[in-house]
């Protein structure tokens, strides 16, 4: 980002009602609406980087345009729980005994070993299936 952007836009917070809708004007063309700093400094934000940088791609307009004539509606997302970062640390209290595990590149650490999934693990340590994720609080049941 130019610094001359990152200084208007870090400026909008100390600039005053008047300013604000002054800018709005300059910016959009158009008188600003009837709504608090709240609403304004971000969509000035967002209009300042979208002249200096551009907006957004002809597609994503496009699918913008498609759900508000609701002709296209928004898939749900995916209920696949993402994967923790590398070197993200699981720990698990089971019947009084603390588990650890580490996530690594290649899968999961687990007492030396490297396990495919979180629920091989879960298995190991339980001696019944379990879903992996939810045994180590990533998800919630029923979700």
């Amino acid at each position: 980002m130019s610094a001359d952007v990152i200084g208007k836009v870090a400026a909008l917070p100390s600039l005053e009602n008047d300013e604000l809708k002054k800018l709005w004007r300059e910016l959009f063309n158009e008188t600003a609406p009837r709504k608090k700093r709240d609403y304004l400094i971000p969509r000035l934000a967002w209009r300042i980087q979208e002249l200096a940088y551009g907006g957004l791609s002809d597609t994503s307009q496009d699918r913008i345009n498609r759900l508000m004539r609701g002709k296209e509606q928004l898939k749900p997302s995916s209920n696949r729980v993402k994967r923790p970062a590398v070197g993200t640390k699981l720990i698990r209290e089971y019947q009084g005994v603390e588990h650890h595990v580490t996530v690594t590149r290649n899968g999961f650490e687990y007492q030396g070993r490297t396990f495919r999934s979180l629920s091989h693990i879960a298995r190991e340590i339980t001696g019944t299936r379990w879903s992996g994720p939810l045994f180590f609080g990533l998800t919630r049941s029923g979700k």
